[in-house]
């Protein structure tokens, strides 16, 4: 690797919202869950804006549009306009405009935010791959997106047409359980044709290019819930990064993660932007200690001792596990460990 390995996760002694200037929030699992706002995200943004950081919301679904998005943010406490809504379907619609002419038709498998988009870079959205289209874009669509729309898309691809995708996410969260995302309808295309697409969304460099051009952040900090996507875009994009424990990932995940996906910073929840972070310490045998809590790696296993505060006990789990794997994935169980600090 080019860049050094993270082994631990870092401490500040300032508030993450004085030491960055922007935070580029993921919205699913961080923000909001279910449409309903996760608990303390509304103050602890209202005073993170207060204190003079820049909140920009950065989300792969590329369904809806910015103005949309912007609504319910508001509606929820958390005023927003659409010019701080970041899209999937933006970062693929400038990819797209850099590759085909000035007005040139694109094939549209998804919906409105898509459509919106290309029209911002002066592309025409089309319907049948019988419209002559420069391009395919596919996005995520909503549950009731005809099957017909991906056999449209399949004709136009075999053709030899380029192949566009605002993301990969094979599964979104749903107020009824884990639905399939627009990855899984990526695969459908792919099967028929045989093609690949080229990718804008988050963990790739067009979506972190977007959005420091839409923000002008110079010194960003994602934030997220996802490894795989927030935390990769961000290593991707060689900025710091903070993981929220209020999504998808939890503490065994946290602990496998290869160096690609391993957060800058730990904490529960959006109060963790508001606070410093605590500084994790050598400790003797080759542990790591963090407030009340010591982790050596035995052999086998990840070996917890101490009390005090649950997050500092995972985040010496994570030095432990990180610097035992160096470039690779910890194979030592950290279940009782974790489950000692009731995580």
């Amino acid at each position: 690797m080019s860049r050094s390995v993270r082994t631990r996760p870092e401490g500040s002694g300032q508030a993450l919202s004085e030491a960055y200037d922007t935070a580029l929030l993921d919205l699913d699992g961080v923000v909001y869950a279910g449409g309903s706002a996760i608990a303390y995200a509304v103050e602890s943004l209202a005073e993170a804006r207060a204190g003079g950081m820049r909140l920009a919301y950065v989300t792969n679904n590329a369904l809806r549009t910015p103005d949309t998005v912007a609504a319910h943010l508001t509606e929820l406490g958390i005023p927003t306009g659409a010019d701080d809504v970041i899209t999937s379907a933006q970062a693929v619609a400038r990819l797209i405009s850099e590759q085909v002419p000035q007005g040139a038709r694109v094939l549209v498998i998804g919906g409105d935010g898509l459509r919106v988009a290309l029209r911002e870079r002066g592309l025409v959205p089309v319907e049948s791959a019988d419209d002559d289209p420069a391009a395919v874009v596919q996005g995520f669509g909503g549950p009731e997106l005809p099957w017909g729309r991906f056999a449209e898309a399949s004709y136009a691809v075999a053709r030899g047409v380029p192949w566009f995708a605002s993301n990969t996410d094979l599964t979104i969260p749903s107020g009824r359980g884990i639905a399939p995302g627009n990855g899984a309808a990526v695969e459908v295309v792919r099967i028929a044709t045989g093609a690949e697409p080229q990718v804008a969304g988050k963990p790739l460099p067009p979506m972190h290019r977007e959005t420091i051009l839409r923000t002008g952040a110079k010194r960003p900090l994602v934030v997220g819930d996802r490894l795989d996507t927030d935390i990769e875009g961000a290593f991707n994009g060689d900025v710091d990064s903070l993981l929220v424990l209020t999504g998808v990932t939890d503490g065994a995940q946290l602990l496998a993660a290869p160096p690609q996906h391993r957060p800058t910073y730990v904490d529960a929840d959006l109060r963790g932007m508001l606070s410093g972070q605590p500084d994790i310490d050598a400790a003797g045998d080759g542990g790591f200690r963090c407030g009340g809590w010591t982790v050596t790696a035995g052999a086998e296993v990840l070996e917890l001792d101490g009390d005090g505060e649950a997050l500092d006990g995972l985040r010496a789990l994570c030095a432990a596990a990180w610097t035992a794997a160096g470039e690779g994935v910890c194979e030592l169980d950290g279940g009782k460990a974790l489950a000692k600090l009731g995580l």
